[in-house]
């Protein structure tokens, strides 16, 4: 589990830098958990130096109990440091898309306008990015047949705390 998991991560993190995406932090928290706990060196040696695997101490509060969250859930943060979206299971699973496009959006989003945090060419990357994102939608539609069709947009939930 700890080898898949730490390499979709990894594997997602070069993707998103490559597409431009950069200056993202990644934070994997160990589980509190004893077993998690005695395998916590086995989890920082399978994932790169740029994430960070944050150890929690038996002692604190649960950091997921405080974030109203679960282990095996993502927290998906922009640049102002605001929750843009909380990803629990099934939605947190690599392999799915959930993840990797939630990052995209707070990555990509301008809520405030200028900012001092905003990389200079992200309108650039964004545009890019939405750019194949419209062209692999188009390629996996079904061709209108003749009878009315509907187009049915994906709808974005987003939990603010």
């Amino acid at each position: 589990c700890f080898f898949t998991f730490s390499t979709r991560l990894e594997d997602l993190r070069v993707k998103l830098e490559n597409e431009g995406l950069v200056n993202i932090s990644y934070v994997v928290v160990n589980h509190q958990g004893t077993y998690s706990q005695k395998k916590f060196h086995l989890l920082k040696e399978r994932v790169s130096e740029y994430i960070t695997v944050y150890q929690q101490d038996e002692q604190q509060a649960d950091v997921w109990t405080t974030l109203n969250g679960n282990k095996d859930d993502f927290l998906i943060y922009d640049r102002c440091g605001r929750l843009v979206y909380h990803l629990g299971l099934p939605y947190s699973f690599l392999s799915l898309q959930y993840v990797e496009e939630s990052i995209k959006i707070a990555y990509c989003e301008n809520k405030c306008g200028n900012c001092s945090y905003t990389e200079p060419d992200i309108n650039v990357i964004c545009d890019n990015i939405t750019k194949k994102a419209d062209e692999n939608l188009a390629e996996t539609e079904p061709k209108p047949s003749g009878q009315h069709s509907h187009h049915h947009s994906l709808h974005r939930h987003r939990h603010h705390h």
